[in-house]
C-alpha cells in the first residue's frame, strides 16, 4: 500500500464519518471536531505509511488551508444569523467584542509574559492568535439554519456565533500589533508603532472591510433576488456553490484593497441575508457552506491530530500548558461575565457565554500567518505547542460539555434548540 492508497482510504473514511457523526453525537459528551482531532492521533500512531505532516516546516500550506476554512466558515455563521444587525439586537455580541475581547487579549498576554517569560511582542503574539473564538467545534453553541424569524434563535447561540463571526476578522489588527512590535523591539519594548497601527491596521483596514463586504454583499442581494432576468436572478436557480463564490469574491476584493478579508467575508454574508429574510435560498446556501465546512473542518482536525501524535507537544512547558488552560479556563469565563455585567439575561446564561469562548482553526492560521510575517524572540515549535495544546484542550474541554450543558439549559428554560424543531 502506497501512501497515496492510504490517503484516499483515510479521505473517504473520513468524508462518511463526516456526515454520520453530528447525528450520532448530538447532545451527547462528545463532538464530531473531538473523534477527528483523536483519530488523527490513532492513525498516525499506527505503522502506516502515512505523510508527514508539520505545519511549521510547512508554514504556508498550513496558512492557506487554514484561510480557507475560516472564510467559508465566517459566511456560515453570517447566513445562519436570523437577526438583523443592530445597536441594541446586538447588544450582547458587541459587549463580548469591545469588552470580553480585550480583556482577554489583555489577561492572557500578561500571563505569557509573566509565567513563561515570554518578550512583550511573543506574549502579545500568544494573545492575538488565540483571541479568536470558533462554535464550530462545538456545534451545540451556534445557532441552527436561516429562518424568517429574527426571534428563532436564543441569546447564547446568537451571541457565541455571532461573536465568532466578527472576531476572527479583528484579531488581525492584535496579530498586526505583535509583528510590529516585534519588528520595532525585537525582545523588549517600543511604541513607536502605535500612531501607524492604530490608523492604518486598526481604523483604514477595518473600515475597508466592513465598507467592501458591505457593498459586495448588497451587490449580491441583488443579483441573487431581485435581477430583471431570471438567468441572472440566482437564486431561481438553488445552486448552493453560489456561497462559495460570495465568500471568495468579497474576500478576494477586500485583500486587494489592503482590508480585512474576514470581515469581509462575514459583513457580506449578513448583507446577503438581509437582502431577503425570508426566501428559501439562504437555507440552500446554508446548508452548502455547512457541508464544506464539515469537511475541512474534520480534514484539519484530522491533521492537528497527526501533528500532535508526530511530536507538536514535544516543545511545551508546564507553564504553555497552563497558560492555555488559565485562558480557557480563568481569562475567558471572568472576561465573559465583566463583559456581560449589566446586560439583561439570565446568570446561567451568561455563564454559557462567557464560557464557551472555543478556540479552534482561527488560532492556527492566525500563528501560521504571523510567523510569515516576522520572526519573533521566541521559537516557532515553542509557539506552536502552546497554541495546540491550547486548541486541543478547548477542543476536548468544550466539545465533551457543550452538548450535556446547553441540552441542560434548554431543558431549564423550557425551550427546543431552534435547529431541532420541526
Amino acid at each position: 500500500m502506497t501512501i497515496g492508497d492510504a490517503v484516499f482510504m483515510w479521505l473517504g473514511a473520513g468524508a462518511l464519518l463526516a456526515a454520520v457523526l453530528p447525528r450520532v453525537v448530538a447532545g451527547r459528551a462528545l463532538s464530531m471536531p473531538l473523534v477527528f482531532l483523536v483519530g488523527g492521533i490513532a492513525v498516525y500512531l499506527l505503522p502506516l505509511p502515512l505523510p508527514e505532516i508539520d505545519p511549521v516546516d510547512d508554514r504556508l500550506v498550513t496558512e492557506h488551508i487554514t484561510e480557507i476554512c475560516v472564510i467559508i466558515a465566517l459566511m456560515g455563521a453570517g447566513l445562519a444569523l436570523n437577526r438583523p444587525v443592530g445597536r441594541r439586537r446586538w447588544g450582547t455580541t458587541w459587549r463580548l467584542l469591545g469588552v470580553t475581547m480585550p480583556l482577554t487579549v489583555a489577561g492572557t498576554a500578561l500571563t505569557a509574559w509573566w509565567l513563561l517569560d515570554w518578550p512583550p511582542a511573543a506574549a502579545l503574539l500568544l494573545a492575538a492568535v488565540l483571541a479568536p473564538t470558533d462554535p464550530v467545534l462545538a456545534s451545540e453553541v451556534r445557532v441552527g439554519e436561516p429562518t424568517e424569524d429574527e426571534h428563532d434563535e436564543d441569546e447564547v447561540r446568537f451571541a457565541l456565533t455571532s461573536e465568532a463571526g466578527l472576531n476572527d476578522g479583528l484579531a488581525f489588527p492584535l496579530t498586526y500589533a505583535a509583528v510590529a512590535l516585534a519588528a520595532a523591539a525585537g525582545g523588549g519594548w517600543s511604541s513607536d508603532w502605535l500612531g501607524g497601527w492604530a490608523l492604518e491596521d486598526v481604523a483604514v483596514k477595518c473600515a475597508i472591510g466592513v465598507l467592501s463586504g458591505w457593498l459586495v454583499g448588497r451587490l449580491l442581494g441583488w443579483l441573487f433576488f431581485r435581477a430583471r432576468s431570471p438567468v441572472l436572478r440566482l437564486s431561481e436557480h438553488r445552486e448552493g456553490f453560489v456561497a462559495l463564490g460570495a465568500t471568495f469574491l468579497a474576500y478576494g476584493v477586500t485583500e486587494m484593497l489592503h482590508g480585512y478579508g474576514f470581515l469581509a467575508v462575514f459583513v457580506t454574508a449578513c448583507a446577503i441575508r438581509a437582502a431577503e429574510r425570508a426566501h428559501g435560498f439562504h437555507n440552500v446556501l446554508h446548508d452548502f457552506v455547512e457541508q464544506v465546512e464539515r469537511l475541512f473542518t474534520a480534514v484539519l482536525l484530522f491533521l492537528l491530530g497527526a501533528f500532535i501524535a508526530l511530536g507538536a507537544l514535544a516543545p511545551l512547558t508546564w507553564q504553555g500548558a497552563v497558560t492555555g488552560l488559565v485562558l480557557l479556563c480563568l481569562i475567558r469565563p471572568l472576561s465573559g461575565w465583566a463583559g456581560l455585567l449589566g446586560r439583561r439575561m439570565r446568570r446561567r446564561e451568561r455563564w454559557v457565554i462567557a464560557a464557551y469562548g472555543i478556540r479552534g482553526i482561527g488560532s492556527l492560521y492566525y500563528l501560521a500567518y504571523a510567523l510569515g510575517q516576522q520572526s519573533f524572540p521566541v521559537p516557532a515549535r515553542e509557539l506552536w505547542a502552546v497554541v495546540t495544546f491550547t486548541v486541543l484542550a478547548s477542543v476536548v474541554l468544550h466539545g465533551v460539555t457543550a452538548g450535556p450543558v446547553v441540552t441542560r439549559l434548554d431543558r431549564w428554560r423550557g425551550t427546543t434548540p431552534p435547529h431541532e424543531r420541526d
